[in-house]
């Protein structure tokens, strides 16, 4: 054993812990000389300070007199994050294989009437549907009026059947352009029961009420066009 050596050991794991001398000496209920005359190999702590030492630091007693911590350790510990990340991966191959097993498409939504421009999207498979309408804008500007109250609901029709799938509502003491209130209408319908191929042109508007201070309504029927017929 190398009484030099094993000080500086216990030098090098003191620093790498942001400890000072005097910090390691109160630890250990010595004073900082002493502290100095392990680092300077001038003697060793004894055998239970040592044991509490390797206790401390993670380090075995072994380690601490041959001055050198046992590698295997952080070769058990890369063998553990490689099993992980390979766990990991696995996961991830299968949510893909997954998702290509749900085969989702997509196609958009828009409209076709002149006050309105509208965009969303569906997507679909052969089981279910979701419908997306992140953007109504109202695009008469000559229209300076204000609204207290504004109902935004959308429709579909099948076989002569009207449907309300979903609505957002504005109604206030506060009047409000109707623009302003639209631009931040939303529609997010997730596992729609029709399933995309029952759509076609004007199966799908939105019906705007709009009422002003003189509870006079003014009401605005727009199709929503499918951009791309959905596959049979």
């Amino acid at each position: 054993m190398d009484q030099q050596k094993v000080g500086e050991f216990i030098k090098k794991i003191r620093k790498e812990h942001h400890m000072t001398q005097a910090e390691f000496a109160s630890k250990y209920g010595v004073t900082y000389q002493a502290v100095s005359n392990w680092e300077h190999g001038k003697n060793l702590p004894d055998i239970a300070l040592l044991k509490q030492i390797s206790s401390d630091f993670n380090v075995s007693v072994d380690e601490l007199l041959n001055c050198k911590k046992n590698n295997s350790k952080h070769i058990n510990y890369y063998v553990v994050i490689s099993i992980i990340l390979v766990l990991i991966m696995m996961i991830v191959l299968f949510i893909l294989n997954l998702n290509n097993h749900n085969n989702f498409e997509f196609k958009t939504l828009s409209s076709n009437c002149s006050n309105f421009k509208i965009s969303g999207s569906i997507s679909y498979n052969k089981e279910k549907t979701s419908i997306y309408i992140n953007n109504i804008n109202y695009c008469d500007t000559s229209n300076e009026k204000e609204y207290i109250k504004i109902e935004c609901i959308l429709y579909e029709t099948y076989n002569n059947i009207e449907k309300q799938i979903s609505n957002a509502n504005y109604q206030s003491n506060t009047s409000i352009k109707l623009e302003e209130y639209l631009k931040n209408v939303e529609f997010t319908i997730d596992n729609y029961d029709r399933i995309c191929k029952m759509y076609s042109d004007d199966n799908l508007y939105l019906r705007i009420n709009a009422t002003d201070i003189n509870n006079k309504t003014e009401t605005y029927k727009v199709p929503l066009l499918l951009n791309e017929i959905c596959n049979k």
